[in-house]
């Protein structure tokens, strides 16, 4: 589960960015809270993935001041929606293509045609 999940934090992030500015925090609660617990996500993983999508242009960020503390809000930058929907289309065809492959009853060993 946590290789899927590995391969997934990008998309994630940006998922969830798509939706308005966040802080790291809030980020995470928020993936957390969406994936029902199954899936964790430490500051140690969000916050570099959260650098290098900024530095890859995909990402901009503020830093704000609300109730007395100073956060640092992500916000997506149009190439960060291209990517997102290039993504989620990529992510919807894989899980399609893996639904269909777990459902086939399949054929029994040596019976190939």
């Amino acid at each position: 589960m946590e290789q899927l999940r590995r391969g997934t934090t990008t998309t994630a992030i940006l998922k969830v960015l798509s939706e308005g500015p966040l802080y790291a925090y809030r980020i995470i609660q928020v993936l957390e809270r969406r994936s029902q617990g199954l899936f964790t996500f430490t500051e140690g993983l969000i916050y570099p993935t959260l650098h290098r999508l900024e530095r890859d242009g995909l990402l901009t960020s503020e830093w704000r001041v609300a109730d007395g503390r100073s956060r640092k809000y992500y916000a997506l930058s149009e190439a960060g929606r291209r990517r997102l929907a290039r993504e989620e289309r990529d992510i919807r065809a894989f899980a399609r293509g893996i639904v269909r492959l777990l459902d086939h009853p399949g054929e029994a060993p040596g019976r190939g045609g």
